[in-house]
């Protein structure tokens, strides 16, 4: 074999190998005598060359190949923010007021990390449904459930009524769920993991929510690579949970790959607190805003208004050990019932 081995025979060997290998496992694969001068010269030079990567003890992989992207040199198009729409303000009947500011473009990823039960899902039907003529992708942890013993499923009740509250309200339509012939605008997956497998290219694809173990809430970084990896020229809507604090759980790592960030925790008994976290584009100062908003028959988002923290109390709820009464210990108060919101 070492008489007839060349350095060509070698690389074409590796072009159908694993993309990782152990190079003691490859030589025996292919006869290769453990002494040949040829073999170990050729994976030298690969190395050198980055065609290979020594991981550890006898361990490679092969190094993908790439060719440089043009930029100027060919007939690009420059497209436009995506016409993603934000979420109703249902007293009001359009977007809620931020909308505007912020700049949704092709492969940008949202996440929306909130308290259990202040609005995670809310805020996650309502694009779709603000958006359902684009045709967007859904799945859902809590959306749908398997059918007795066998492999399929169907949409559970609650999220049946939700959808039922959002198309109906007396005898108007708010969102049309379904097309001329009565078949669905959206296309629900009952997907609860490998989420990226399943992503559709260029279009909408939400995710509520992408649950980790305890143990592993680091690997939000790299499952939310992998999604924004496979969206195209679409966008991703990404559900989280969230603790007490500043961030989804998963921390810093949730941020990585955010275009737009979304916050939301409990403001009072019956009002949620949204917080715009990360922008990466916006056409006005958005970054750090908060609002205030309640939620009327599980679905419709009411009373959106932008909120400020109490001055009196420096945004602590109590001054002097007694509850704010300029707050009501609410911490913040309505922009639009201060005159001076200055610290």
């Amino acid at each position: 074999m070492e008489e007839k081995l060349t350095a060509e025979q070698i690389k074409t060997w590796l072009e159908v190998e694993e993309q990782e290998f152990y190079i003691d496992k490859f030589r025996n694969k292919h006869g290769i005598v453990s002494d040949s001068s040829t073999f170990y010269t050729t994976i030298s030079r690969m190395v050198t060359s980055k065609e290979l990567k020594r991981l550890g003890r006898g361990l490679y992989r092969r190094v993908k190949r790439v060719s440089p992207v043009n930029v100027f040199n060919v007939n690009r198009e420059i497209r436009p923010p995506i016409d993603l729409r934000f979420p109703l303000d249902y007293n009001k009947g359009i977007e809620v007021e931020f909308a505007n500011s912020i700049v949704i473009r092709e492969h940008d990823v949202i996440t929306i990390g909130g308290q259990s039960n202040w609005g995670k899902t809310t805020w996650a039907l309502n694009f779709c449904g603000a958006n359902v003529d684009m045709k967007p992708i859904l799945m859902g942890n809590e959306y749908t459930s398997r059918i007795g013993d066998t492999d399929d499923y169907e949409p559970t009740q609650r999220f049946m009524n939700r959808l039922k509250e959002m198309q109906q309200d007396g005898d108007k339509l708010w969102v049309q769920w379904t097309d001329a012939e009565g078949r669905d605008k959206f296309t629900l997956l009952p997907v609860k993991s490998d989420y990226a497998e399943h992503i559709v290219k260029d279009r909408i694809n939400i995710i509520d929510w992408i649950n980790l173990d305890a143990d592993k809430l680091y690997n939000i970084s790299k499952v939310m690579d992998d999604i924004k990896a496979e969206l195209g020229r679409g966008v991703g809507i990404i559900v989280l949970q969230k603790g007490e604090g500043t961030m989804a759980r998963g921390g810093q790592f949730t941020k990585d790959f955010t275009d737009c960030e979304l916050l939301i925790d409990k403001f009072n008994d019956k009002e949620s607190l949204l917080t715009i976290g990360k922008v990466k584009e916006y056409t006005n100062p958005i970054i750090g805003k908060t609002y205030a908003f309640g939620i009327s028959r599980g679905v419709r988002i009411v009373d959106f208004r932008e909120v400020k923290r109490c001055v009196a109390c420096k945004g602590q709820g109590y001054s002097s050990g007694n509850r704010c009464t300029c707050c009501n210990g609410n911490k913040y108060v309505d922009v639009n019932e201060v005159s001076d919101l200055s610290f």
